[in-house]
């Protein structure tokens, strides 16, 4: 039988292993095996904090809205404006009134007191 050379296939697969973990530090960027268990571990945590930067910019942007609305007296509350909102039907998304928050709260204090007339 005649002797199989596999070398293609496995040095190209190691290699793009490689390149993703190149950036890693010391054996993690070397040795093929810890850098596959990298690249899986790099790979979860990527999927799993998808989730939660979007979980942590929704309590970012709660906080936003809810510090201006107390301070200036907006709607006594946070949830007392969302509240409003949706009474009106103005489904807006809690970036936009944070953002209005940060740039201009007398913007917001104005969006509220038209929705609660």
């Amino acid at each position: 039988m005649t002797r199989v050379r596999r070398g293609y296939t496995a040095r190209r697969r190691r290699t793009k292993m490689r390149l993703f973990a190149s950036s890693f530090r010391g054996a993690h960027s070397r040795l093929t095996r810890t850098t596959t268990q990298q690249k899986m571990r790099a790979l979860v945590s990527a999927h799993r904090d998808r989730g939660r930067q979007k979980r942590d910019f929704r309590r970012l942007w709660i906080t936003r809205i809810n510090a201006v609305t107390r301070e200036n007296e907006v709607s006594h509350s946070y949830s007392r404006l969302i509240h409003n909102l949706y009474k009106r039907q103005l489904l807006l998304n809690r970036k936009i009134p944070a953002q209005i928050a940060i740039l201009n709260k007398n913007c917001l204090y104005i969006i509220s007191k038209k929705i609660i007339k």
